[in-house]
């Protein structure tokens, strides 16, 4: 399986030119799409819901968010609200139980593992991960090229 393909948005804002990606070849803008942000469905968990809040902002003044990607972006805050949820049980109780087995991971950290891993995928389609992020942060293009041998 190949590398999960980024939107067009973010391989501009990579670019190294205007209107190229990081190589330097241009960038199909896809469809297009009306660029407003999908409004959050009633049945959000609280916590979803508040990470909703928090992330739909940045994402629209990026031009990122379309009313298309109201599933994908309430599945990331869910997974969101499951990490945080599991994360505080664990804290809250430890990471392992006593079971007639004997000692055994809490139930929770293992929600937590994947409700972490369901969130770095989804985050990293909205451009919300580490390695995304310097792409967000990058500014106009000030005329220099930041690769020498280019």
């Amino acid at each position: 399986m190949g590398r999960t393909a980024q939107p067009a948005a973010l391989k501009l804002l990579k670019g190294r030119s205007e209107g190229t990606d990081t190589a330097g070849r241009p960038v199909n803008q896809g469809p297009a799409f009306k660029r407003v942000p999908p409004e959050p469905p009633e049945w959000l968990t609280e916590e979803a819901a508040a990470e909703w809040a928090r992330v739909v902002d940045g994402l629209s003044r990026l031009d990122l968010l379309k009313p298309e990607d109201r599933a994908g972006l309430s599945a990331y805050c869910e997974a969101w609200a499951t990490f945080r949820s599991a994360t505080e049980t664990v804290q809250r109780e430890g990471l392992t139980i006593e079971a007639k087995q004997g000692t055994l991971a809490h139930p929770a950290v293992a929600i937590a593992r994947n409700a972490g891993r369901e969130l770095r995928s989804w985050a990293a389609h909205f451009g919300l991960t580490p390695s995304t992020e310097q792409a967000l942060a990058k500014g106009p293009d000030d005329g220099e090229d930041d690769n020498p041998f280019a």
